[in-house]
């Protein structure tokens, strides 16, 4: 999974680090000029590149979506784990047609852009001080963190959000589209049952599924780290069905926060 969202807001195609900001508001465009696509910069090399979608291998403006948006850790190369999350970002803004993507209305207006064609958004930009004390929010070194249980958001043993979880999570997506320096970490966590292989991977394909539903909401991603922790970390035993319970879990944090404010 991706770690450093700092650098770049997933899903704005002619973004930089300067930019990316005034573009997630609307209130800034690129210079056709200056835009990156027209710069030498990038290349796109590392062992990620085969598996790109052809869309965004071989087009200056593929390549240009590509490299500040998704070479996660900076180190100029796009691993399989970052050409996946490239690949996942643009079949969800460019629809089945990929092959006929209007890269330049995408251009112009980023945030209205979703499945190939332009959509009305949610743009509330209040909140509800009520929902959000209601997450029982506590201190914790790092910010204010909520916990979601497993049987809140999913199913057993899946990644896949249960219908009433966006619903469950839509309190919160008002609070940070009111509050865009708000950044969030993710962390997904399960039980012992399983292996640490299959219990790593749904831990992280949990963490990243809630990351999508606040994306989903016009949250922008750039804002989110999202990491699985397996079974590590429990704060229960797992000798027990009830502990057990409370460690399938997903903590959302909002860095540097203080929960008394809710």
């Amino acid at each position: 999974m991706t770690r450093n969202f700092a650098r770049a807001a997933l899903g704005m195609l002619m973004a930089t680090v300067t930019i990316a900001p005034a573009l997630a508001q609307g209130q800034a465009r690129i210079d056709p000029r200056t835009a990156p696509w027209t710069r030498p910069g990038y290349r796109l090399v590392g062992a990620g590149v085969p598996m790109l979608f052809p869309e965004l291998r071989d087009s200056p403006r593929g390549r240009a979506f590509v490299m500040p948006n998704f070479d996660a850790n900076g180190d100029g190369r796009i691993s399989p784990r970052e050409a996946e999350d490239a690949n996942r970002e643009f079949a969800r803004i460019a629809g089945p047609r990929r092959d006929r993507f209007d890269w330049d209305a995408y251009g112009r207006n980023p945030d209205r852009f979703r499945g190939g064609r332009e959509v009305v958004v949610e743009t509330t930009t209040t909140w509800d001080r009520g929902a959000m004390r209601n997450y029982g929010f506590r201190q914790t070194p790092r910010g204010a963190t909520l916990t979601l249980q497993e049987d809140v958001l999913f199913r057993t043993d899946s990644a896949v959000l249960r219908p009433g979880a966006i619903e469950k999570l839509r309190p919160l997506a008002r609070y940070l589209r009111a509050n865009p320096g708000v950044r969030v970490a993710i962390d997904g966590f399960t039980d012992s049952r399983g292996t640490n292989a299959h219990n790593q991977d749904l831990s992280e394909r949990r963490a990243s599924s809630v990351r999508q539903a606040f994306d989903d909401m016009d949250v922008v991603r750039a804002r989110f780290s999202v990491v699985g922790h397996g079974e590590r970390d429990p704060v229960a035993t797992n000798a027990t069905a009830a502990g057990m319970r409370l460690n399938r879990r997903v903590e959302v944090t909002l860095l540097g926060q203080r929960a008394d404010r809710f």
